[in-house]
């Protein structure tokens, strides 16, 4: 898989950094992006499953992401290409 298959969306179900989240999603699966207000009606108990179905790759809350950046993991400025090479390092994605 190649950055270019993947896309980075940003969305918030609340106003508190935890309720920020960081998808990177699988543009074959998902070529306009997670449908939010479908998420939102997902059962917690089938959520993993439904994010994966939806082409979601990995998903990180914002202190995720901020703690990554504290530990030199990621950097910031390209969200996107860091994301997608930590997810390519972990064995996430090929």
């Amino acid at each position: 898989m190649e950055k270019e298959d993947t896309k980075l969306e940003v969305f918030s179900f609340g106003n508190n950094p935890g309720d920020r989240f960081y998808c990177l999603v699988d543009r074959k699966v998902c070529p306009d992006g997670l449908d939010v207000e479908k998420m939102k009606l997902i059962d917690p108990r089938n959520f993993d499953q439904m994010l994966r179905e939806l082409g979601c790759l990995a998903m990180l809350t914002e202190l995720e992401v901020n703690e990554l950046a504290k530990r030199n993991e990621l950097e910031m400025k390209d969200l996107h290409t860091e994301l997608f090479e930590l997810c390519k390092k972990e064995g996430i994605i090929g």
